[in-house]
């Protein structure tokens, strides 16, 4: 068969970059593996774990209660109807996707594609999925196929009793005892699920602190209540060895812990993730792929083949779905013929713990590396009415600023619903916002978006609800 586009991956970037193509007139095949669109995000990640997390939060909400006087019992957990609820999510929004496919009239396939040469597809049959074609040609491709859990190096072991992040978000059980190796944001998330569930969690991270990258001021609130809700946590330590003993998995640990060997009913192994991009056959195109297997994009996502273009985690990091729906309609537009480009000053990243950890633009981390003069204003939720009614006074505010300018260049955020508050954040930077004008804007009260104004007044010494007066130079 013959097609104008070929978009390989039905995932948030596959499927955004196949819907607006459509809406722009091409006609458009999407090619995809699984039975539904939706990719790794929406059937084994962002959304199921997201609902699950909804579960561990009103739990914890339930226990915080305690602090007012009102007290409930411990919950009984049917695991059968937490399963059917998250699978009602996945299969509400997968089906609404198949919905839209329909209508934009988008060619959906469902099968493997490899490249045989810089414009045509073979296609490999999945499942009983029957193939009218078994190659399509096409003018151009998008390469959406997407990233896979990490392995530990040397470390092989198949066990049911071994899981990655998917296998996790099918709630096998509630076992007893888990451990988590992998302080990043996919084991924290997963690891609070299980904790509020019942499992005594313990984490390995083999770096000094969790959330490696992310600003430690932000860290520090989440590190202390997970060190509450964890049986352990053990920074700088690896894990050197697992394998099956009886009915729990025995492992090796080698750093400051007491016991270098310990036992476990279960195991999540979310040491990150890579590109999905071998067996696709790139070798008879002219892509290019870095030693890290992510194909080689410019800031219109084409490749080294004028034919080719690749977006999403594929395409390099950082690996969020949202960064993939962007990159994938950038894309679209450069083939539309149009004046676009994937130049974002800020991409939000968000860690959907209790509390919430967010951030966008220049951290405070970055400008160290790079050695850039900036101003760091932060304002503590301890100083929030709302904060304080709320019982969330752990949080932190803070802006990264330009000192000449008073640009915003940076914002992070750990506190209640630090996700959605870093929106504005977003929108502060990518429009040359400076601390100024955003100390102008008027937010309501009492809400914790309050804060980001607050930061922005303490930056400028004129905060009400701190005296914190601005340093001279």
């Amino acid at each position: 068969m013959q097609t104008q586009l070929a978009v390989i991956g039905g995932g948030p970037g596959g499927y955004a970059a196949a819907f607006l193509a459509a809406d722009l007139g091409m006609e458009v095949t999407l090619i995809e593996a699984a039975a539904d669109l939706g990719g790794v995000c929406l059937a084994r990640g962002c959304i199921p774990s997201k609902a699950l997390l909804h579960v561990a939060r009103a739990i914890g909400q339930a226990e915080h209660l305690g602090d007012w006087g009102v007290a409930f019992a411990r919950p009984t957990i049917d695991l059968d109807a937490l399963r059917a609820r998250k699978q009602k999510v996945i299969s509400t929004l997968a089906a609404g996707l198949g919905q839209l496919a329909k209508r934009r009239k988008v060619n959906v396939i469902r099968a493997r594609a490899a490249f045989a040469d810089s414009s045509t597809l073979e296609l490999t049959p999945v499942g009983d999925a029957p193939l009218e074609d078994t190659q399509v040609r096409f003018e151009h491709a998008i390469l959406a196929t997407g990233s896979y859990s990490a392995r530990i190096p040397g470390v092989n072991v198949r066990s049911g009793r071994v899981m990655y992040s998917g296998g996790a978000l099918e709630l096998p059980d509630v076992p007893g005892s888990l451990l988590v190796v992998g302080g990043g944001y996919i084991g924290l998330e997963l690891g609070t699920v299980y904790a509020a569930l019942g499992s005594r969690v313990s984490v390995v991270e083999m770096t000094d602190g969790l959330l490696p990258g992310a600003d430690r001021n932000l860290v520090k609130p989440l590190a202390n209540r997970l060190a509450g809700q964890f049986e352990a946590i053990h920074l700088g330590t690896k894990v050197t060895g697992i394998v099956e003993s009886g009915d729990q998995i025995e492992v090796t640990l080698d750093g400051p812990v007491e016991q270098p060997t310990q036992r476990f009913d279960r195991v999540l192994i979310s040491i990150g993730r890579r590109p999905n991009s071998a067996d696709l056959g790139l070798e008879n195109t002219k892509v290019e792929l870095d030693t890290q297997g992510f194909i080689q994009t410019d800031a219109q996502q084409r490749t080294a083949d004028p034919k080719i273009l690749a977006i999403g985690d594929v395409a390099g990091q950082p690996m969020l779905a949202h960064k993939a729906s962007h990159e994938g309609k950038v894309a679209v537009e450069v083939l539309a013929g149009h004046d676009a480009t994937f130049a974002p000053k800020a991409i939000p990243a968000v860690v959907f713990t209790e509390p919430e950890v967010a951030w966008a633009g220049l951290t405070e981390n970055e400008a160290k590396q790079q050695d850039r003069a900036i101003e760091v204003a932060q304002f503590p939720w301890a100083a929030s009415g709302r904060a304080l009614a709320v019982g969330a006074t752990d949080g932190l505010t803070k802006w990264v600023v330009e000192p000449e300018s008073g640009r915003l260049l940076g914002c992070g955020i750990v506190g209640a619903g630090a996700g959605d508050l870093i929106s504005e954040a977003v929108l502060a930077i990518e429009s040359g916002t400076t601390v100024a004008g955003l100390s102008k804007t008027i937010h309501p009260h009492p809400t914790l978006s309050e804060t980001l104004a607050g930061a922005a007044e303490v930056n400028l010494g004129l905060a009400t609800d701190l005296y914190r007066p601005k340093r001279k130079r």
